[in-house]
């Protein structure tokens, strides 16, 4: 199996896991249901209460579950075949780039300003972490595909 294939592979599968997590998160903040949160397993209920657990009143998740449906259609093979792979490789690390960022506030903020951690947003950071360094080994791989496409538009 070629290393594209494996890093493709490895690309769906932390989206599919992180769009899992971040519906699960979201029908807990929207059900406010306490019993969702794993009792000995971190501090979910109070993250899930604090005012960084939302953005203008849309949870944060939301974003989140967002992003992974777009790294999805992103990642999966023929899907949006009308963009680039080079458009598309662009597009997953700007996507990653970001979302493993806002991924390190958020946890900066559970361990210093909360002072609790929820294990189901530190899944979704470590699939963010998965995602982003999938995209940037992407990115290295088909480093010559970006340099004859730009030879190509430069004439």
């Amino acid at each position: 199996m070629k290393v594209s294939s494996i890093n493709t592979i490895t690309g769906i599968g932390a989206s599919g896991i992180g769009l899992v997590d971040s519906v699960y998160l979201i029908i807990l903040k929207v059900t406010n249901n306490q019993t969702m949160c794993l009792k000995g397993l971190g501090d979910c209920w109070s993250v899930n209460l604090s005012p960084y657990s939302e953005i203008y009143g849309i949870p944060v998740s939301v974003f989140g579950a967002l992003a992974y449906i777009l790294l999805l259609a992103l990642l999966i093979p023929n899907a949006l075949p009308w963009i680039s792979p080079v458009i598309k490789n662009q597009l997953t690390f700007g996507v990653t780039f970001a979302g493993f960022i806002y991924s390190i506030y958020l946890t900066y903020l559970e361990i210093a300003v909360i002072k609790a951690l929820c294990p189901f947003c530190i899944i979704s950071a470590v699939m963010m972490t998965v995602l982003f360094i999938s995209s940037l080994l992407r990115l290295v791989q088909n480093q010559s595909e970006y340099t004859l496409s730009l030879e190509d538009k430069n004439g």
